[in-house]
C-alpha cells in the first residue's frame, strides 16, 4: 500500500470517527481510535521521520536565505510543541479551506476545500501556517507538514502555547521580517485582522522613539481603523482608503485597507529597497533642479513609482470607489511627492485627494467642517539667518482679511508670546504662520519653525503650546523643507500634526518659491469653503496650477478663485511672466496627518 492510498483511507477516517462520536459508540469509537494508531505507526508520522527530515533539508535548499530562517523557525517551534503533546483527543477533519473565495487557486494544490475548526483559536494557527507552509512547499511536503501541524495544535494542553508561537510568528512576518511575500497577493479574511494592528503597533513605536513619548495607549484595533473609515465616509461622502508601504531589502509591500475590513497584501519582487529608493531620489531631483524648470524630466521616475505604488492596488481603489488615500509610509518614502506620481496620461492628484500620516492610530479623527471659523496669520518677511520671503505681509493680508475671516501678525508681533497669547484668548481652528521652517537630522529638538528674530520654535517643544486641548484644526507651513534622505527628518515631516497636537497640518517637503507658495495658499483658501475635507482643497489648489490657472503675468498673482488677482509685492514685480504648472510649484504640499 502506497503512502497515497493511506492518506486516502486517513483522511476517510477522520468523517467516520467524528461521525461515531456524535452518535456516541464508545466502543467502536476506540476501535477506530486503535486502528488510527496502527496506521499512524505504519504511516510513520513525518513530524518524528527521519525521511522527513532529508525530504525538508532537501526543500529548503530551494528557498532564499531568508525564507529559510523563517521556516526553521517555524519548524523549531513545532517541534518543540512535540514535546509537551497530549494524543488523547486523536485526530479531528483537518484538510479544509474554509470560506473558498478567499484562497487562491494553486496550481499544484491537491487539497481538499473545506475543514472544520473546533475553535477560533485552532483556526487562526491552522490556517496561519498553513498558509506558509502551502506557500513555499511541494504537495507531498504540505501534506505531511500540515498534519505534522495540526497534531500538535489539537491537543488542549497545548492550544496556549501554539497560540503564542502563532502570534510570534504573524508579528515577524507580516511586519518586520523579509518574508512578506509569504502572504502575497492573497485577500485576507478577519483572521488576518491582526496584519494592520501590528503595523499600526510598529510606526507608533517609530514616532514615540523619535518625540520621546510614549504614544501606545493610542493604538487602534483593526475594528477601530474601519469603523474611522466608515464614520468619515458617512459624514463627507467621500470613501477612503489607507495604504500602508513597507520597503524591504527584497521587495516593495503595500498593505490596502478600506472600509470593507479586509487587508489587501501585494508585494512587487521587482522593487526592492535599493531600486525604490534611488527611483524616489531621482524622483525629487528631477522636480526641484531649477534647469528642469520647463522639462518633463521628471516623468519616467514619476511613472515607475506609480507602476510600483498605486498599480498594484488600482483595481481594488476603483471597485471600492475610493477617492482619498491615506499614505502611511516606510522610511525614505515619507517625503515622496506623492501627488507628482505618473500613470502615463494623469498625476495622481488629478485622482485621488491625499494625506501622509504616521498611522491612524496617531490621527485625530474626529470629523468638524472649517466653515465659518477664523484663522490667526502669522509671519515674518525679514530674518537674521534665513533669507527674506517678501511675499508673506500680502499672503497673510490676503488670506486674512480677503480669503478667510481672521487676525493678521507680522515680523515684530511675530514672537513665541504673542502666539501664545493669541490661541490661549481666542479659538482659532486654523493657525497660518508663514515662516521658515527646517526638518532636520538628529534629534526633534534639531527641527524649528523660526519666529521673528532669533527666535524658534523647536519641533519637540510644540506640543507644550497646548494646541491640541483647544482643538486646532489646520496647521499650516507655508515655507519649510525637509532635509533628503534622513530618517528623522522624515519622521518630523510625518509626524508635524502629531508633534503639534494638532488635527491636520499643510507643508511642503521642499523649499518653493515666493510667487509658488503664494499662488498655492491663495488657491488653497479659495476652495476650503467649497470642500468638506482638508485634502480636496488642496488637491483642487494643485489642479488649478497644474493645469496653467495660476499665472504670473503684469507684475499679478492670476488665479482661478473669487479673488482671482492678487497684485505682487516690489520685490516680485519684475517677475517674467509665467505659469505655475510645473511640478515643483505645486507636488511638494502636502496635508499630513487627517485629511478630513
Amino acid at each position: 500500500m502506497t503512502q497515497a492510498d493511506l492518506l486516502k483511507l486517513y483522511q476517510g477516517q477522520f468523517k467516520l470517527i467524528k461521525t461515531l462520536n456524535y452518535c456516541s459508540l464508545p466502543k467502536l469509537f476506540f476501535s477506530f481510535v486503535l486502528l488510527n494508531y496502527l496506521l499512524a505507526l505504519i504511516w510513520a508520522l513525518p513530524i518524528t521521520s527521519r525521511s522527513f527530515f532529508t525530504e525538508k533539508n532537501q526543500d529548503l535548499s530551494q528557498l532564499s536565505p531568508a525564507d529559510k530562517s523563517l521556516d526553521t523557525n517555524l519548524e523549531r517551534g513545532i517541534l518543540s510543541l512535540g514535546n509537551h503533546q497530549e494524543k488523547s483527543r486523536g485526530h479531528q477533519e483537518d484538510l479544509v479551506i474554509k470560506n473558498h473565495q478567499n484562497y487562491q487557486k494553486f496550481s499544484t494544490n491537491q487539497l481538499s476545500r473545506e475543514i472544520y475548526f473546533q475553535s477560533d483559536k485552532e483556526h487562526e494557527i491552522t490556517f496561519f501556517t498553513g498558509i506558509i507552509y502551502r506557500q513555499n512547499f511541494p504537495d507531498i511536503m504540505w501534506e505531511h507538514k500540515i498534519y505534522g501541524v495540526t497534531q500538535q495544535i489539537h491537543s488542549t494542553k497545548n492550544i496556549e502555547l501554539s497560540m503564542i508561537y502563532t502570534n510570534s510568528l504573524k508579528d515577524k512576518t507580516l511586519s518586520n521580517s523579509n518574508n512578506a511575500n509569504l502572504t502575497s497577493n492573497l485577500t485576507l479574511n478577519t483572521t488576518f485582522e491582526p496584519v494592520v494592528t501590528i503595523l499600526e503597533k510598529n510606526r507608533i513605536q517609530e514616532y514615540s522613539d523619535y518625540f520621546g513619548e510614549d504614544f501606545d495607549e493610542t493604538l487602534l484595533q483593526t475594528k477601530n481603523v474601519r469603523d474611522i473609515l466608515t464614520d468619515m465616509a458617512n459624514q463627507t461622502g467621500k470613501e477612503s482608503a489607507v495604504v500602508y508601504i513597507n520597503a524591504y531589502p527584497e521587495q516593495l509591500q503595500i498593505i490596502l485597507y478600506t472600509r470593507s475590513g479586509q487587508p489587501i497584501i501585494k508585494t512587487i519582487a521587482e522593487a526592492n529597497r535599493q531600486k525604490l529608493m534611488e527611483v524616489v531620489l531621482e524622483l525629487r531631483l528631477q522636480i526641484t533642479d531649477p534647469n528642469n524648470r520647463y522639462t518633463d524630466s521628471y516623468l519616467s521616475p514619476a511613472q515607475k513609482l506609480y507602476d510600483w505604488l498605486i498599480a498594484p492596488i488600482l483595481a481594488e481603489l476603483k471597485a471600492a470607489n475610493i477617492e482619498t488615500l491615506l499614505f502611511s509610509m516606510d522610511e525614505g518614502l515619507r517625503t515622496l511627492p506623492i501627488a507628482a506620481l505618473h500613470d502615463g496620461e494623469q498625476f495622481l492628484i488629478e485622482k485621488y485627494s491625499l494625506s501622509l500620516i504616521p498611522s491612524v492610530s496617531l490621527m485625530d479623527a474626529n470629523y468638524r467642517p472649517l466653515q465659518d471659523t477664523q484663522v490667526l496669520a502669522m509671519g515674518a518677511s525679514e530674518f537674521v539667518e534665513h533669507k527674506p520671503l517678501p511675499a508673506v505681509p500680502v499672503e497673510l493680508e490676503n488670506i486674512a482679511q480677503r480669503l478667510w475671516q481672521g487676525d493678521m501678525f507680522l515680523n515684530e508681533d511675530f514672537t513665541l508670546d504673542h502666539l501664545v497669547i493669541q490661541t490661549e484668548s481666542y479659538s482659532y481652528p486654523i493657525i497660518h504662520l508663514a515662516t521658515h521652517a527646517d526638518f532636520l537630522p538628529g534629534k526633534a529638538s534639531n527641527s524649528y519653525i523660526q519666529l521673528w528674530g532669533t527666535e524658534q520654535i523647536k519641533l519637540d517643544k510644540m506640543r507644550e503650546l497646548g494646541w491640541n486641548e483647544s482643538t486646532v484644526e489646520l496647521l499650516v507651513l507655508s515655507a519649510c523643507r525637509t532635509a533628503i534622505g534622513d530618517r528623522n527628518a522624515e519622521l518630523g515631516f510625518a509626524g508635524l500634526a502629531v508633534a503639534a497636537g494638532v488635527k491636520s497640518a499643510l507643508a511642503s517637503v521642499w523649499y518653493v518659491s515666493d510667487e509658488g507658495t503664494l499662488g498655492l495658499m491663495t488657491e488653497f483658501y479659495s476652495h476650503l469653503n467649497d470642500t468638506k475635507i482638508k485634502a480636496e482643497a488642496l488637491r483642487r489648489a494643485q489642479l488649478a496650477m497644474l493645469r496653467g490657472k495660476v499665472v504670473i503675468a503684469e507684475g499679478e498673482l492670476r488665479g482661478s478663485g473669487v479673488h482671482r488677482v492678487v497684485v505682487l509685492p516690489s520685490a516680485l514685480a519684475n517677475l517674467e511672466n509665467d505659469n505655475l504648472s510645473h511640478p515643483y510649484y505645486w507636488s511638494g504640499f502636502t496635508m499630513v496627518g487627517s485629511p478630513w
